[in-house]
């Protein structure tokens, strides 16, 4: 029987035989071209993993570099501000507090802390308006209000905008009390 198929087989045109390889060429061409597609297709995105992380780390550096500059404009603005400027005496304050029925003074006496000489001549000039502005500030509190350590802080800085607001030539940089009195 072995011989019998072999015999057919033998027998049958050459065309047929050929048409069966051709057909399974077909299909290993078919699979060797979805092979090179899902090899592109993970490569494109291997890809864009790795241009994502690249931009990350770039992102990162430049953050690490602002991060350090805003690191040192804060150690040059502390520098700043342990510095002593120019400074301008005012004459003492005696005021009653607000909410006491005038049973509270509060003597006060302050320096400012200035930019240069420009705003010291336009202080001087204006000297009466300025102790116009603090004395009507000062007035303006109640005891409670400024007797904290927190509420002298927020008063320091009430001045010091209070009166940066008006001045052209400069700045006050701080508002120091040199006598500080409650009776």
């Amino acid at each position: 029987m072995a011989e019998e198929k072999a015999e057919e087989n033998a027998a049958k045109p050459a065309e047929e035989k050929p048409a069966k390889k051709a057909g399974g060429g077909k299909q290993s061409a078919l699979l060797f071209a979805l092979l090179i597609i899902n090899m592109l297709v993970v490569a494109a995105v291997g890809y864009m993993v790795y241009q994502t992380r690249t931009e990350e780390q770039k992102g990162s550096t430049l953050d690490k570099i602002v991060e350090g500059e805003v690191a040192n404009q804060e150690k040059d603005a502390e520098v700043a501000q342990d510095f002593i400027g120019q400074l301008v005496p005012l004459e003492m304050f005696l005021v009653n507090l607000s909410g006491d029925r005038g049973n509270r003074l509060l003597k006060v006496s302050m320096e400012l802390e200035i930019d240069g000489e420009m705003v010291q001549e336009e202080i001087e000039k204006r000297k009466p308006q300025i102790r116009d502005i603090i004395i009507v500030l000062l007035s303006s509190k109640t005891y409670s209000q400024i007797s904290s350590k927190d509420g002298k802080e927020y008063l320091r800085e009430e001045i010091k905008d209070t009166l940066n607001s008006f001045l052209t030539r400069g700045k006050v940089r701080r508002v120091l009390f040199t006598e500080f009195i409650f009776s």
